[in-house]
């Protein structure tokens, strides 16, 4: 193995921040929050500023959680691309097709899931005839 480097702080900052926003405590705190803004609404009659305070919020933390979400997915998406393909080397699978897959546009992906879709459909119906004959 080779040596475990560090990552860096957006990296951390981002991983446990995704981490954390994915428990069920954050969602029943963001809830608890918006059933308090809503019963705070009649006491300060409904106002502007008080619209204001769950819109503003609102958009801010959706705003940031866009680019936190982005950057873990796009890193995960990454690490799960190597890991594919180390297990393609090991097995052989030497298709440029797939090994390169990630670059493709989606109806060339369409059309090779088809093919290959179409091929196990082949090999299995082949293996079925293969076991009858057998017996």
């Amino acid at each position: 193995m080779g040596v475990k480097r560090e990552p860096d702080f957006f990296t951390r900052f981002t991983s446990r921040v995704a981490a954390m926003m994915g428990h069920a405590w954050v969602f029943a705190a963001a809830l608890g929050i918006l059933v308090l803004w809503g019963f705070s609404g009649p006491l300060l009659g409904f106002s502007d500023t008080w619209q204001l305070i769950i819109n503003t919020s609102t958009t801010i933390i959706t705003f940031l959680m866009v680019f936190i979400i982005q950057n873990t997915q796009n890193r995960d998406n990454l690490a799960l691309n190597i890991k594919l393909d180390a297990i393609m080397k090991k097995l052989n699978i030497t298709e440029n097709e797939l090994i390169e897959a990630e670059d493709e546009s989606d109806k060339r992906l369409e059309r090779k899931k088809e093919q290959i879709q179409k091929k196990n459909r082949q090999a299995s119906s082949t293996s079925k005839k293969q076991r009858r004959t057998s017996r």
